[in-house]
């Protein structure tokens, strides 16, 4: 049988991780001149970063090379183990390069394990969901065929939303030009963005105020939901949660108080790349 890995960029959370047996590989930030790797919130003060991004602070992330992730799957292939990594978004980093190189070499000096991966094209919450449903199936006794079978086509079903309180972020990873991050922070408007089918950002909208922004999130999931309350619901905040329980409880409104919703924090690599006071909705729906 497979190891399941996942990476921390899913930020499915550290208990749940355990409690299926998850092993997973913690992406790295920089902060201050000091490198982190993301822990899915076990030990991690989100407080503390998002008030030294809020403060200034330009966190940075970086992507492992074909080495790391060499030295991550070793063990397990000398063990006599097979490894199924379901992973977030390649399209949203240049680390799956590092990643092809690495398995190339690895099945060179392991050729009779399997080293298979699928993209949930998707992140954060919207590639941890599916990871949390494909690691109880593989917990089950699901072959790596039929995990990876239901993640191809359930990713498609996976949407994801949110709104960011400063623009500056989305500029510094080029989603907004500078003269329009300028005007919008004039104006008070508040961009909506998605994860696209491909497993990019784009913007979708702009809103004008955060309250209206709330409501435009919970719009998104009246609009797209399909058998809603069937599926964990995803709320992450960049250091915002009375805003968060905000949001949970409009969604309550539309899909009843008995939906299973986490309400979570964002993980610094990520947040990195979106700032403090972004509001995000995962949720399951006809389409992205």
């Amino acid at each position: 049988m497979s190891v399941f890995f996942t990476d921390s960029n899913c930020e499915l959370w550290w208990d749940k991780a355990e409690k299926l047996g998850i092993e997973y590989i913690s992406m790295p930030y920089t902060l201050k001149d000091q490198q982190y790797n993301y822990d899915l919130g076990k030990n991690h003060n989100f407080k503390e970063f998002f008030a030294e991004v809020k403060a200034g602070e330009m966190p940075i992330t970086s992507a492992l090379n074909p080495q790391n992730y060499i030295d991550i799957f070793t063990p397990y292939l000398e063990n006599g183990q097979d490894i199924l990594y379901v992973h977030f978004s390649s399209s949203l980093s240049g680390t799956f390069n590092f990643l092809e190189q690495a398995i190339q070499e690895l099945k060179v000096k392991y050729p009779h394990q399997n080293i298979r991966h699928v993209d949930t094209l998707s992140i954060s919450l919207g590639a941890g969901i599916l990871v949390y449903e494909a690691a109880i199936m593989h917990k089950r006794g699901a072959t790596d065929d039929e995990i990876i079978s239901y993640v191809e086509k359930e990713r498609e079903h996976y949407a994801t939303y949110f709104t960011v309180n400063d623009l500056k972020h989305l500029v510094r990873g080029g989603r907004l030009s500078s003269t329009q991050a300028f005007f919008g922070g004039l104006l008070n408007i508040k961009p909506i963005l998605r994860v696209s089918p491909e497993g990019k950002i784009e913007a979708v909208g702009k809103i004008s105020g955060r309250k209206k922004s709330i409501l435009e999130l919970v719009n998104y999931v009246k609009k797209l939901g399909y058998n809603v309350a069937d599926y964990p619901i995803g709320i992450m905040h960049g250091d915002c949660e009375e805003d968060a329980l905000i949001l949970k409880q409009k969604i309550e409104e539309v899909v009843g108080k008995d939906a299973e919703i986490w309400v979570q924090q964002i993980g610094p690599t990520i947040g990195t790349h979106c700032g403090q006071g972004t509001l995000a909705v995962v949720f399951h729906a006809k389409n992205r």
